[in-house]
């Protein structure tokens, strides 16, 4: 299996490293500091090969260049955003295919946090690295595209195997958490995530990754087809998208 290490940083961010033992190659997703990662380089004997950027926010990118020019390593984020990526060597669409050693990620293109967003499906190895479009019960902010842009992309991830783990980039879980209970206070399943999120974070431990399937269950932005969701809203038997709009903007002003 592909070797994931996580890397709390700043407030709430999490930088991934990704490492293959056969070919040694090594990645990092979305560094927004360069001496951690580092420093878990040096720890582990490892060289870094490949950033890989989700989009072009400053806390995923802000490590690119110092990484870069003291690893040799190169550049990889999508094309639409390729004049904000510092440092790119490789832009990226949709369907692209990314080789770490004997590992694949397939690129997906979510736009809607930002109007160049991707993210990492690495399909054999149940992982995906959303950045900042899905979250552990919530998804991204809508700075650059449109609620139907995010839910178009949200659609894309909520079909993949329920295995998949969910490597989303920031510790949002608890906020998200309560604001799913405040839409589904009635969810068994949102209940019992929460008791157990809150007691990760007492105990100051990460509640990510989590996995699709418990996306499916308890995030309100993969529910908007819940009748009982629906019904909470008000907004019985409408189109998913307009249930997912209002959702967005609820979510905003939580």
């Amino acid at each position: 299996m592909l070797e994931i290490i996580q890397i709390p940083v700043l407030t709430d961010n999490y930088i991934y490293l990704l490492h293959d033992s056969v070919s040694g190659d090594t990645a990092v997703v979305d560094p927004a500091l360069a001496q951690p990662v580092l420093d878990v380089l040096t720890e582990k004997s490892w060289q870094l090969t490949t950033i890989l950027n989700t989009h072009h926010h400053w806390d995923h990118v802000g490590a690119n260049l110092e990484l870069k020019q003291k690893t040799g390593c190169k550049v990889i984020a999508g094309q639409l955003d390729a004049e904000r990526i510092p440092g790119l060597d490789q832009g990226v669409f949709e369907g692209d295919i990314i080789s770490l050693g004997e590992h694949e990620a397939t690129v997906i293109e979510t736009p809607g946090h930002t109007s160049g967003h991707v993210v990492y499906y690495f399909a054999k190895d149940e992982a995906l690295f959303c950045g900042d479009t899905l979250f552990a019960m919530g998804c991204g902010r809508l700075f650059e595209g449109t609620a139907e842009q995010m839910w178009s992309s949200l659609q894309k991830l909520k079909v993949l195997p329920a295995s998949t783990r969910v490597y989303c980039t920031h510790e949002y879980t608890q906020a998200n958490g309560r604001f799913a209970l405040s839409i589904e206070p009635d969810n068994l399943q949102i209940q019992q995530r929460m008791i157990e999120v809150v007691a990760l974070r007492l105990a100051n431990k990460p509640t990510v990754p989590s996995t699709i399937g418990e996306e499916k269950a308890t995030n309100p932005f993969f529910r908007e087809g819940s009748s009982c969701l629906q019904k909470k809203l008000g907004l019985e038997n409408q189109a998913p998208v307009s249930v997912f709009t209002v959702l967005r903007k609820l979510k905003d002003s939580f």
